[in-house]
């Protein structure tokens, strides 16, 4: 494939060593000295794109993308208040859109890990959920959109919760999400259901990069087989 890479900090730059290695063309890169370039003309030269980038400009690069008519895989968190927006816009251009809040394939089995647990866990009224995540320096949005992830999944199955809240609960029908920066640390993420005489807990912890640049090549790969609005679930089969 002939890829644009929409963001080139770190994980673009490991985006491109990887999708070079499986044989894939970079035609287009998009970085902050060069916005102007990111053109529908442009990508019309490429089979698909993968952006990762800031939420101020993700929606547009999206549209961009669905008008160019080629297939979009983003990782940018942080823009969901407008994800019913995007998706409409999808599914009128008859476009391709691949989002994953973390495109780690460890992750999206621990996704699956905590929804397993949280449905054990539904009727264990004396257990109280919370959640930690923690992150690079650099990282603009907090919680994580992998944390939100999380959270939505739990809401979901655990019947008492009804929302989450940043770093304290504030009643007994949400639990707290705690965000920790530091370092240069690419993502922990722990879930941790706690008692008066024990507590569970499930932790990931990315060693690198690496494993979300793999994941967001194998979803452009996926998405130039597949149409439609796509996630992780679909690619694994989950």
């Amino acid at each position: 494939m002939k890829l644009a890479l929409i963001g080139y900090g770190k994980m673009g730059k490991e985006i491109e060593k990887i999708a070079r290695s499986r044989g894939h063309e970079i035609e287009l890169i998009i970085d902050i000295d060069n916005q102007n370039d990111l053109t529908v003309e442009n990508l019309r030269k490429c089979d698909g794109a993968i952006e990762f980038t800031i939420p101020d400009s993700a929606v547009e690069n999206y549209f961009k993308c669905f008008e160019a008519g080629i297939p979009v895989v983003s990782g940018t968190t942080g823009w969901l208040d407008r994800k019913n927006e995007v998706y409409e816009k999808c599914r009128e251009t008859d476009g391709t859109f691949f989002y994953g809040s973390n495109f780690s394939v460890g992750v999206n089995l621990f996704f699956e890990l905590n929804r397993q647990l949280a449905r054990l866990m539904a009727s264990r009224q004396e257990y109280k959920p919370e959640m930690t995540e923690v992150h690079h320096t650099h990282k603009l949005d907090a919680p994580s959109g992998t944390a939100i992830s999380l959270a939505e999944d739990m809401i979901e199955i655990l019947p008492e919760i009804k929302q989450w809240s940043k770093e304290k609960a504030e009643s007994d029908n949400e639990f707290p999400i705690k965000s920790e920066r530091e370092g240069e640390v690419p993502g922990i993420h722990t879930i941790k259901y706690d008692s008066d005489v024990d507590y569970i807990e499930i932790t990931h912890s990315a060693k690198s990069r690496k494993g979300f640049a793999l994941g967001a090549v194998l979803a452009a790969e996926f998405s130039n087989e597949n149409k439609g609005i796509l996630s992780m679930k679909d690619m694994l089969k989950l």
